[in-house]
């Protein structure tokens, strides 16, 4: 399966490269119920827990290490017992065997310093480089896209292409905007305007929330073959920032701290291996 105009994406990159993909919003559920084929050949789906409730916070986080995670005491999938990202000096010395350990003010720097070429592409407002906010999130990429509204996975994926060149190890990072509301993909057969997730809304809109999620999902799997399968010897994790959340105790969207706001999937390779729950 292949995205035209992208087919030289199949080369696989350095062994010791890196891809982190969130999937802005996505719920737990919604992963569960998605035909996602190309999704979950990264490992095995593990119910995690957001380390935020909205974008800037839960990012801010991941690239300081800490990834959403298990409560339960598995290795790499929960961080107290063993991170995949360990970032020094940061008020523990970490563990021998965690796999990455780095040093600097945030992971992206810590694989700068490494040799890395670091390419990020953000799909939502928050990772927009033209804002403070924006700034602090991707200063430390040597090249960062910002797509400039949450569905434009295939002109993100196409510049991380023309970015993904060279034989050393490489740090990518992608967050795609799809599955964030108003829950469109390019072709999408519904209204773009029609955002069925408003906070404080009164409507009963939950299908059409989770339907058009899914759908959303199911698109964006079909988009990240070639991505994923360059990477199929390498480091990937694929998770989501945070869920939202759909008239659950009469609340919508994100930004709120609930637990379908901060259960998300998570799935994680490890230099070409899954990581798969201990025991």
């Amino acid at each position: 399966m292949t995205i035209p105009g992208q087919a030289s994406m199949d080369s696989a990159v350095h062994p010791e490269s890196v891809l982190l993909i969130t999937l802005d919003s996505c719920r737990y559920d919604t992963f569960c119920s998605a035909r996602v084929p190309a999704l979950r050949q990264v490992g095995p789906l593990v119910r995690a827990l957001a380390p935020s409730h909205f974008t800037y916070g839960s990012h801010a986080a991941m690239f300081m290490g800490f990834l959403p995670a298990v409560n339960r005491p598995w290795p790499l999938l929960n961080s107290k017992h063993t991170k995949l990202f360990r970032l020094g000096r940061t008020g523990w010395r970490g563990k021998p065997n965690e796999p990455f350990q780095l040093e600097g003010p945030s992971i992206v720097e810590g694989f700068r310093r490494r040799g890395y070429g670091c390419v990020g592409s953000g799909a939502v407002g928050w990772f927009d480089p033209a804002t403070e906010t924006g700034a602090r999130l991707t200063h430390d990429f040597d090249h960062f896209f910002y797509a400039g509204a949450p569905w434009h996975l295939q002109r993100q994926l196409a510049w991380l292409e023309a970015h993904l060149q060279g034989r050393g190890p490489l740090f990518v990072f992608l967050n795609v905007g799809e599955t964030h509301v108003p829950y469109w993909h390019q072709g999408a057969p519904w209204d773009r305007n029609d955002n069925p997730c408003i906070p404080f809304q009164r409507q009963r809109r939950r299908r059409d929330c989770a339907d058009r999620q899914r759908r959303c999902l199911e698109f964006v799997d079909r988009q990240l073959v070639p991505l994923l399968q360059r990477f199929a010897g390498a480091t990937t994790v694929l998770t989501a920032d945070h869920g939202d959340c759909w008239g659950e105790h009469g609340l919508w969207e994100h930004g709120i701290s609930h637990r379908r706001t901060l259960e998300v999937p998570l799935l994680m390779r490890l230099r070409g291996e899954p990581v798969k729950p201990a025991g």
